[in-house]
């Protein structure tokens, strides 16, 4: 299990992305067989599985591809459009794009740059949290599921 070796304050934005980062790499370490995830459901509210809700082979590789982007980085936005489109970037994304960019210019001429950072932040913060506590669900279903609870 990886251990947090920086310290920084409880709340900030440097310790979540550390702890999400830690508990992914130990849920990666945990988790030999991956493929033993497959069509498990996470159990919700009340101990019973979620209907319509991903399996946790889905969470496991979605929690590792954020993982490698809080570690290194986000990759140019011509990138990310060329991995999503796979490899073909199609005039109708493009223009979606610019109309995107349109948009975002329109609502931060409306929006102060403090209220927009404190919006981002906040869900920033929401989002990895709950990324972490999703990790650490998959890691303990998988070691139920292999009989390696502690």
């Amino acid at each position: 299990m990886q251990v947090l070796t920086k310290r920084y304050p409880k709340n900030c934005l440097l310790t979540v992305m550390d702890r999400y980062s830690a508990v992914v790499h130990n849920m990666e370490q945990v988790v030999m067989i991956p493929s033993l995830l497959r069509d498990v459901q996470l159990n919700g509210p009340g101990g019973r599985a979620q209907t319509g809700a991903p399996d946790l082979y889905t969470y496991f590789t979605m929690l590792k591809a954020i993982c490698v982007d809080v570690d290194h980085g986000l990759l140019p936005r011509e990138e990310w459009q060329a991995k999503v489109a796979g490899g073909e970037v199609e005039e109708a994304e493009n223009e979606a794009a610019e109309t995107e960019e349109a948009e975002e210019e329109r609502i931060s001429g409306e929006l102060d740059l403090e209220a927009q950072f404190h919006l981002h932040f906040s869900s920033l913060h929401h989002i990895l949290t709950h990324l972490t506590l999703k990790a650490q669900e998959v890691t303990r279903k998988y070691q139920e599921m292999t009989g390696q609870v502690l």
